[in-house]
């Protein structure tokens, strides 16, 4: 099993002009830590892209290229194809994504390839927004978040709708292997994608990775808070595998989701209702949790 102590050290992204504390970027490049120098990353328009593919640099050490903003999976497809009609047999096909090019724009390339059970990996880094072009709702944004989509005010409470539960979209599929994660429970995030790359057909890893930009926090807390929406509740650590849901992290407790919530510019509009209203909906989902996978 690779943990801190085994993981690689060599480096496959680095160099990015990605802004101070980014979650996206941690979650590449620990991810191209684990699947090594023969992974093949596809990437379309957004963060990732943005920063690793400014000329005359290229920040990554492996090959890597960039996609469509709706055709990361079609591309992947298509990289597999030219792979393996090279005799290549032995790379993994890595797609990193953000929310808006995975849960929106990106969907229907996504559930295509795993219709065909391609065999690649496909990982979402979720910043819930499209934070590349300047904080716009994305169907990942949670409830009661300000974006410039979504703007809070006096008389305007920020997104109205709640965040899609892509991982069970995905897993409706029928998929052999999904998994949610978060960078603030990196050696949890480092078992997925090692699980992942040794499992064939199409799996997919969705990772709350913050973007301090746009979430309206500290550069230095960004591991703390992706660590601290898993322990609120707000987000479960789980898997699914062989038709099954599992939960890979089971808090004893939950920890004050107001905390989390107010220390974040993009809430700080919400009242203590809002927050009430929050509580009462992760309660209900961990309620169907704890009955239903069992």
């Amino acid at each position: 099993m690779i943990n801190a102590k085994t993981l690689n050290e060599e480096e496959f992204f680095y160099g990015h002009k990605a802004c101070a504390g980014c979650g996206g970027s941690l979650a590449v490049r620990i991810a191209l830590k684990v699947l090594g120098e023969k992974a093949v990353a596809v990437l379309p328009a957004g963060c990732m892209s943005a920063v690793g593919f400014n000329y005359p640099q290229l920040c990554f050490s492996n090959n890597a290229i960039i996609s469509t903003f709706a055709g990361t999976a079609s591309m992947m497809t298509g990289v597999l194809a030219g792979l393996k009609a090279r005799g290549i047999n032995d790379a993994v096909v890595v797609g990193f994504a953000g929310d808006g090019g995975t849960a929106d724009i990106g969907l229907q390339a996504l559930s295509g390839a795993i219709d065909r059970n391609d065999d690649v990996l496909y990982i979402c880094y979720d910043n819930e927004a499209y934070m590349n072009t300047g904080i716009q709702k994305s169907s990942l944004t949670p409830f009661g978040a300000g974006t410039t989509t979504t703007p809070a005010g006096k008389n305007v409470r920020g997104n109205l709708r709640q965040k899609k539960n892509l991982f069970e979209i995905v897993a409706a599929h029928g998929i052999p292997y999904a998994a949610t994660a978060s960078v603030g429970y990196i050696q949890d995030f480092i078992n997925k994608v090692e699980k992942a790359s040794k499992i064939r057909g199409t799996k997919f890893i969705h990772v709350i990775a913050p973007c301090p930009t746009g979430w309206g926090v500290k550069v230095d807390e960004t591991v703390e808070v992706a660590k601290e929406i898993v322990d609120t509740g707000l987000l479960y650590l789980a898997e699914y595998e062989n038709g099954k849901f599992k939960l890979t992290h089971n808090p004893e407790m939950f920890t004050d989701v107001g905390h989390y919530i107010r220390r974040q510019a993009r809430f700080r509009h919400l009242t203590d209702g809002d927050i009430d209203l929050i509580v009462e909906g992760r309660n209900r989902k961990w309620e169907k949790i704890l009955y239903e996978w069992k």
